[in-house]
């Protein structure tokens, strides 16, 4: 093949980044100083204006520790998707929770609110809604069961940076929020994550929980964590704040050339955008038929030099790891969902030639197997 091969994901680290790095390592201040403080300052700032942020070493810590900020106990359930990463799922098992999986609306790959309804319980404390592939969940009808039920919200908005519903900034809506700094999200740190809180109360307690329980040094209030983020992480993640709504606008861009390329092509469904929402396309994920997924995939890479990733191909309740705590769950939406997506290169670095490419390529292999 003389093509360049075009990653499904292409994390962007420039000289900016580089220069921030050495600037922390010269100045000798390696761990949690004035770098994570000035990021906490800068992110809320940026998508959560009003909030407080709160640094944390990954998304996952973020997810766990914001939980347990906010009071869930371990005689609470807490509703979450299936159709997402472990971490959703495992935050809530380590918080001594029991997440409660409902299906997903099949358009948005979000949260169905009638599930979530149906999954209520006395002992449900919140809703843990994804906001997936940047697409925000149905805020208006979660919030509404939400409120009917006196129950809490917490966002899972690891992949979200950006995404707005009827001009709500996403991060805005819950108890809390995660973001996810890894590597292939739509800026990253390194490794990290930052908890954005609708209350002093909560905040404080993420910190208090992220530094071993302490907020003074060596007056360990509570039994906490190791889960602060460094000086060198946040410093790149400082620089990174800087270009992602340039990014983020690439990706809509890119996200809308798929979209012109793929729509109407038998056996190819394009990724829909809710009325009001606003879709930061961390991921652009079409369905195909299940029974040419892998197929499709395989001819993507070896003939066409493109790749493509499958995000969730296991539903969370079908994982060994938690599964049980959903015996015999039937989740038809969730499971026709992990049997069919496949998400395509949508990253900013994409070139005008790489989305012809994308477009000719997925239409080949597609209609290879008609």
């Amino acid at each position: 093949m003389t093509t360049e091969f075009i990653p499904a994901a292409k994390p962007i680290i420039g000289d900016e980044e580089r220069a921030a790095v050495d600037r922390v390592l010269r100045s000798g201040m390696i761990a949690q100083g004035p770098e994570v403080a000035a990021f906490e300052r800068e992110f809320g700032d940026h998508f959560v204006a009003g909030r407080t942020a709160v640094a944390v070493n990954s998304g996952t810590s973020g997810q766990h520790l914001g939980l347990l900020a906010a009071g869930v106990k371990p005689d609470d359930e807490v509703i979450v998707p299936s159709f997402t990463f472990a971490a959703t799922g495992n935050s809530v098992a380590l918080a001594g929770a029991t997440p409660v999986f409902v299906d997903i609306e099949p358009t948005y790959f979000t949260l169905d609110p009638e599930a979530v309804r149906a999954a209520i319980t006395p002992r449900t404390k919140g809703i843990m809604p994804v906001h997936l592939y940047g697409h925000p969940f149905l805020v208006d009808q979660i919030e509404a069961i939400a409120k009917e039920h006196g129950l809490a919200i917490y966002e899972d908005a690891a992949q979200a940076h950006g995404a707005s519903w009827n001009g709500r900034n996403v991060g805005t809506i819950g108890d809390f929020a995660m973001f996810s700094l890894y590597p292939t999200k739509n800026m990253t740190s390194g490794e990290g994550g930052m908890v954005t809180c609708a209350t002093d109360e909560i905040a404080r307690n993420v910190r208090v929980l992220r530094n071993q329980g302490m907020e003074k040094q060596y007056e360990n209030e509570v039994i906490g964590f190791n889960a602060r983020m460094t000086d060198i992480h946040a410093a790149i993640g400082r620089v990174q704040l800087t270009k992602v709504n340039a990014w983020t606008e690439i990706r809509k861009a890119n996200a809308a050339v798929l979209t012109a390329g793929l729509e109407g092509l038998d056996g190819v469904v394009v990724p829909t955008v809710a009325p009001g929402a606003v879709h930061v396309y961390h991921q652009y994920t079409i369905r195909v038929d299940a029974a040419e997924r892998a197929r499709i995939q395989t001819a993507l890479k070896e003939e066409h030099g493109v790749g493509s990733g499958v995000y969730y191909p296991i539903p969370n309740h079908r994982l060994p790891s938690l599964q049980h705590f959903a015996p015999g769950l039937e989740l038809p939406a969730t499971e026709k969902a992990a049997s069919e997506v496949l998400s395509l290169p949508v990253h900013p670095s994409l070139t005008a030639g790489d989305l012809e490419r994308i477009v000719n390529a997925v239409a080949a292999a597609v209609t290879a197997g008609a």
